[in-house]
């Protein structure tokens, strides 16, 4: 079994920063791209950034310029550092990974459980 679990939420006023992790445990035998999706209250899931296993990032327009998405291959994990936070940030922020287990031909989508973000003075 493989899960992802993030870390790092919390209150935070604006302006301020934050750093998210996500880490993935469990029989993996490699991970693809991985991310991070929001969700604020009454809103659908939007995506906020990706990453490729060899470093290639993409950014939601909203967060381009001050969300950093990095990832430590060695270690399965995913980062988010967040700056210059908003209240329009608000949400629960959810990792995910396209993760092969059993073999290099089948990839399944896994997310963690979330992390709640709140932005506000």
């Amino acid at each position: 079994q493989v899960q992802l679990v993030e870390s790092g939420g919390g209150l935070v006023q604006p302006g301020g920063s934050l750093r998210l992790s996500c880490a993935a445990s469990g029989s993996i035998l490699r991970i693809n791209t991985m991310g991070w999706y929001r969700q604020a209250p009454g809103k659908q899931r939007e995506l906020v950034a990706t990453i490729t296993r060899g470093g290639y990032t993409n950014y939601d327009d909203s967060v381009k310029g001050r969300f950093t998405i990095s990832r430590e291959n060695a270690k399965n994990t995913v980062y988010l550092q967040m700056n210059s936070l908003e209240p329009e940030d608000t949400a629960v922020y959810y990792c995910f990974g396209a993760i092969a287990t059993t073999s290099l031909n089948n990839y399944l989508e896994v997310w963690g459980q979330g992390t709640q973000v709140t932005v506000s003075s």
